[in-house]
């Protein structure tokens, strides 16, 4: 049998893979993978000679998502392409929270807003009764664009917020401070089956744990109660995937979905043991 070959999709800004991504390379070539780091929206490269083609590091596609939508489309029915092109689709826009949440998923509550909805930043707090909220656009990554506001501050930023929304659609969810005392956490899974988990914390004076906003993060156990709400989360995804990271918070003695990242998400290979073999095993198995 050849020797698989395996495309790792990142973007132009990053031509050679991000560290996780190195490791990932470097556990696949132990395996005989043949291995290249190719941008997604690269014109010259020949999508039809992998095995698998794995989006790893694409962190411009939030700020063209309909080119990125139309790269999937292309390389879609080679049926190579993991996570496959209908879960990516589908994770691109964080209105899927929406849908999860009426699938019995616990998940921050989220209003969703446009430039067709007429509602002020001050009356969306009010008609919630939300003190402080968290606003971000519904295509987005890394905590781009993401800031927050209050009812002391809903009037002062309501230019913002109509910037915000005229702009596309945003989500506008209460602020949850447990994130500020307990982290975020981020489970990872692989294959179906969780692999390890990481919290995530903000630097002092942000609240985005993203590492790009001065966030740190450690490798730690979650309960069995957090596993079995991530498989809960897991198993509303419609389809098969390679890789998925479920982040939330524990809110009320609870673990509450924040978002689920199918893209591009760091899987923080490096922080747990034998965390990239699984996932180029997964690789591998997939070719």
């Amino acid at each position: 049998m050849s020797m698989p070959r395996v495309a790792l999709v990142t973007w132009g800004g990053l031509p050679g893979l991000s560290a996780d991504d190195q490791r990932a390379a470097a556990a696949l070539r132990a395996r005989g993978a043949r291995v290249d780091a190719v941008a997604w929206d690269d014109a010259l490269v020949p999508w039809t000679a992998y095995e698998a083609i794995v989006v790893r590091s694409a962190w411009d596609y939030h700020t063209r998502p309909e080119q990125f939508r139309a790269w999937i489309a292309r390389v879609a029915p080679l049926g190579t392409l993991w996570n496959p092109a209908a879960v990516l689709q589908w994770n691109m826009d964080k209105r899927y929270l929406l849908e999860l949440a009426s699938r019995g998923v616990r998940t921050v509550p989220t209003v969703c807003v446009d430039a067709t909805d007429g509602r002020t930043l001050a009356a969306l707090l009010d008609e919630h009764a939300w003190g402080e909220v968290v606003i971000k656009p519904a295509i987005s990554a890394s905590g781009n664009a993401t800031w927050r506001s209050s009812r002391e501050h809903g009037a002062a930023d309501e230019a913002r917020f109509r910037a915000a929304r005229m702009a596309g659609a945003v989500l506008v969810q209460p602020f949850q401070p447990e994130v500020m005392t307990g982290g975020e956490w981020s489970l990872v899974h692989i294959r179906g089956e969780f692999s390890h988990a990481v919290v995530k914390r903000a630097r002092a004076g942000e609240f985005r744990v993203q590492e790009e906003h001065g966030g740190t993060a450690s490798v730690e156990t979650p309960s069995e109660a957090m596993l079995a709400a991530a498989k809960q989360v897991l198993s509303r995804v419609e389809g098969r995937w390679l890789y998925a990271r479920v982040d939330g918070c524990m809110v009320g003695g609870e673990f509450t979905l924040m978002e689920l990242e199918l893209i591009e998400p760091s899987l923080y290979l490096g922080m747990a043991e034998g965390a990239a073999e699984r996932l180029a095993e997964g690789i591998t198995q997939s070719c």
